[in-house]
């Protein structure tokens, strides 16, 4: 066949896919009408899921590798959320940050975002119905917990919608030639994940830390022989260029966040449960405490430790358990809990 005659079927294919789109659209509009009668949630991260893997394997044996499935029905989703309902957004920002990059990966670029200058901003948004849910980063595989967003849950009526995993890839990006940079400017978390490399590259040159990297890039993108480090959302939103990639020390370097909102998600069959204590001041208090997730078959995944910052030598203590809320055993484990220790808050369950 010739040029034409392809380019002639692909647009006849892309008609096609213009008018099924709109059709979908008016069902997903029939869906949200319901929705709202009924007083459920817009967004079903549990429905969501199930949907990818259903078409990542009706794909399987295609063109399109599994990423690309997943990042195409991403936008479509997040237009039909779009349409549903005007939906907000909240994030730790400036914009171009990994929270923002989270939160586009999570729910696409159709629906508002709301980029919040601190942590207790994000939930203050969504606690006030201004967003509908806020994005916040709860720990990284190589720093550890993020302990502004543990203290939070301790006061906020707010729970746990969902989770993002989202692999760090750190970036060089700058506005000259790789052999032109004179200043490299970035967050300080950035710059401790990208040391070694930055060693080996440009020892020559101390990193400035900034805020943030989106400060990080607005500085670069204006000043003459500038880089950041960062996402790769930095260099669309700057218009930089993008020099090196992956050049974190760590391969597998991976941020949690956590979507929250005024509700927890329902069960999928599949699920992760977040739950606070704080135990008494007694001898052998969280060994107790700890006990009935043994009995009870239930699989600990993470403990964190916090001051509680109500009374000296009183700490809140964060556990990640397998499994839903609503689930039997879960229900006897809160009873024990609540008998062994001064504070009990079950923040969410969601797909794991």
């Amino acid at each position: 066949m010739s040029l034409e005659d392809l380019r002639d079927r692909i647009d006849k294919i892309d008609t096609e896919m213009i008018r099924l789109l709109n059709e979908r659209s008016d069902i997903v509009h029939e869906v949200g009408v319901i929705k709202k009668r009924d007083g459920l949630e817009i967004y079903a991260p549990e429905r969501e899921e199930k949907l990818l893997r259903g078409l990542v394997a009706k794909g399987k044996g295609g063109r399109l590798p599994e990423d690309s499935i997943r990042a195409i029905y991403r936008e479509i989703m997040s237009a039909a959320l779009a349409l549903e309902e005007d939906l907000k957004i909240a994030y730790l920002g400036p914009a171009g940050t990994w929270t923002h990059q989270a939160a586009i990966g999570k729910f696409g670029h159709s629906v508002k975002y709301l980029p919040q200058p601190s942590f207790a901003d994000v939930f203050e948004q969504v606690e006030r119905r201004i967003a509908d849910y806020g994005v916040v980063p709860i720990e990284n595989s190589t720093e550890g917990a993020v302990t502004h967003t543990l203290d939070l849950f301790a006061d906020s009526p707010l729970k746990i919608y969902g989770q993002i995993m989202l692999p760090i890839e750190n970036n060089l990006m700058a506005n000259c030639k790789r052999e032109e940079i004179q200043h490299i400017y970035s967050h300080p978390q950035i710059i401790a994940q990208c040391r070694s490399w930055l060693g080996k590259n440009f020892h020559e040159i101390q990193p400035v830390e900034k805020s943030s990297s989106a400060v990080a890039a607005e500085v670069a993108a204006a000043e003459p022989n500038s880089a950041v480090l960062g996402g790769s959302l930095l260099a669309e939103m700057y218009g930089l260029e993008l020099l090196e990639t992956s050049i974190q020390d760590i391969a597998h370097n991976t941020t949690r966040f956590l979507v929250i909102s005024q509700e927890t998600c329902p069960p999928t069959g599949n699920d992760r449960t977040s739950v606070m204590f704080s135990v008494r001041d007694q001898p052998g208090s969280l060994h107790k405490a700890l006990e009935p997730f043994e009995e009870l078959d239930i699989n600990m995944s993470k403990i964190e430790s916090r001051p509680s910052k109500r009374r000296a030598w009183e700490y809140y203590f964060f556990v990640d358990l397998a499994g839903h809320c609503e689930d039997d055993n879960f229900a006897k484990v809160i009873q024990q809990l609540e008998t062994s220790c001064s504070f009990v808050k079950v923040l969410g369950s969601y797909p794991a």
